[in-house]
């Protein structure tokens, strides 16, 4: 065994020991240091920043893109945002303890299905060192130990916000080892995590296709599987033009860098020559370039925007950029067909005043989850009232969608009896 190899393993059986110390834990010892590590990370910014400057002017110097620059850099105002969703963790239920059901068998024993802890959870996430504060948050809260493995782009940023956290949690009288960080940067470091079954309870991987693809391939540690977000934006034949321009602006525009984020439009043919024209207007003063269809090449005829052929890649890509592909269809059941090919199934929305559309179109689309009238932005446990999230889900067992605090959690049956044996 390496030395690496070694390393990992002592810490990932620190962490199971204070996974064992964190389910005994009460509601009040969780959120004191909840709110310890929140109140330091505001307290110890300039340290943050100084770190992650070091991780953005790297990045900027490796020639990585805008976006990704973007996902990577903290500010004094971002950290105080990732501060206060670990306030707002700390105002929401534990799940610890919830029974599911409960129930007396007709012998007069009493089951009780009871939330517990997962455990050890480990993550593998890139260039996002928000995701470091967001797991071991939702993971503290929800009584678990967390494994976290960053990328080497944000290597100074995480360290600088684990040790941060650590120190929180031994002034509030908690176990440092429930937040610790895989050491090593090559990608042995993550093969160890991934094949460390019987150590770590479940593997939670964050970041691009290939990152989760190579996940779930080949690791022997349970996954749940979080998504790409190739995201579409349906425009009816009976929307509302205003409100439609205002989605889509959103959803594609608000922030590229994320996987909420609109990747395609599609355009009834019915209302094309009424929305298009605003449409495109509010595109090109967002800057953001069209990749489009041959009968949206012709409507765009004269339009201020950027619009270009659209392709297969087009037709798949995420594109963390203010690029969007664009097409006509004909018929509603065109605009779920072409969303059934190229989903990924993370978010889709309809812009329409139509309930017999809204209605086809919720039943037909199977994605993590449907938005109407509303902005594909809005797919985040944040905005539903999860507080930070550690994920959005794609798959379709144990959790989907925004994962919060019930989806780090597991269930046991708690059996209670007055002498009861079976004969």
């Amino acid at each position: 065994m390496t030395s690496e190899a070694q390393e990992f393993r002592q810490i990932a059986l620190r962490a199971r020991e204070a996974a064992y110390l964190l389910r005994r834990l009460t509601r009040k010892d969780k959120d004191e240091a909840l709110l310890r590590m929140a109140d330091a990370l505001v307290a110890n910014t300039a340290q943050i920043t100084s770190a992650n400057a070091g991780d953005v002017e790297r990045a900027r110097e490796s020639g990585t893109s805008d976006a990704i620059v973007d996902r990577l850099t903290l500010t004094a105002d971002r950290i105080a945002g990732i501060a206060d969703a670990l306030r707002a963790v700390i105002g929401l239920p534990d799940p610890v303890g919830e029974v599911i059901r409960g129930y007396t068998l007709p012998n007069g024993l009493q089951v009780r299905q009871v939330r517990v802890p997962l455990g050890v959870v480990g993550m593998i996430y890139e260039a996002r060192p928000n995701v470091t504060v967001d797991a071991a948050g939702l993971c503290l809260k929800s009584g678990n130990a967390a494994l976290l493995r960053g990328s080497s782009s944000a290597r100074e940023s995480n360290a600088a916000l684990v040790k941060v956290m650590r120190d929180a949690l031994e002034q509030a009288g908690v176990t440092a080892d429930a937040i610790q960080l895989v050491p090593g940067e090559s990608h042995e470091s993550v093969n160890h995590l991934m094949k460390a079954r019987g150590l770590v309870d479940v593997l939670i991987p964050r970041g691009g296709e290939s990152l989760i693809r190579n996940v779930v391939d080949n690791s022997t540690v349970p996954v749940i599987e979080t998504g790409v977000g190739n995201c579409h934006v349906y425009i009816d034949k009976d929307a509302d033009v205003e409100m439609a321009v205002r989605i889509l602006l959103n959803s594609k525009s608000q922030r590229v860098s994320v996987c909420n984020a609109a990747e395609t439009v599609l355009v009834h043919r019915d209302i094309a020559d009424a929305f298009l024209p605003r449409a495109l207007d509010a595109l090109a003063a967002a800057g953001v370039t069209v990749h489009a269809d041959e009968r949206f090449v012709l409507k765009a005829t004269g339009s201020p925007a950027s619009v270009v052929p659209v392709t297969d890649e087009d037709w798949g890509a995420e594109y963390y950029s203010l690029d969007i592909a664009a097409g006509i269809v004909d018929t509603i059941d065109d605009a779920i067909t072409h969303i059934r090919r190229w989903s990924s199934g993370h978010t889709e929305a309809i812009v329409s005043d139509s309930q017999s559309a809204i209605a086809e179109f919720t039943a037909a689309i199977d994605s993590a989850a449907i938005m109407v009238n509303a902005s594909t932005r809005f797919t985040d446990g944040g905005e539903f009232g999860f507080g930070a999230e550690i994920g959005i889900s794609t798959q379709k067992l144990h959790a989907r969608g925004p994962m919060a605090l019930p989806e780090l959690t597991t269930t046991t049956y708690v059996v209670t009896g007055e002498g009861h044996v079976r004969g």
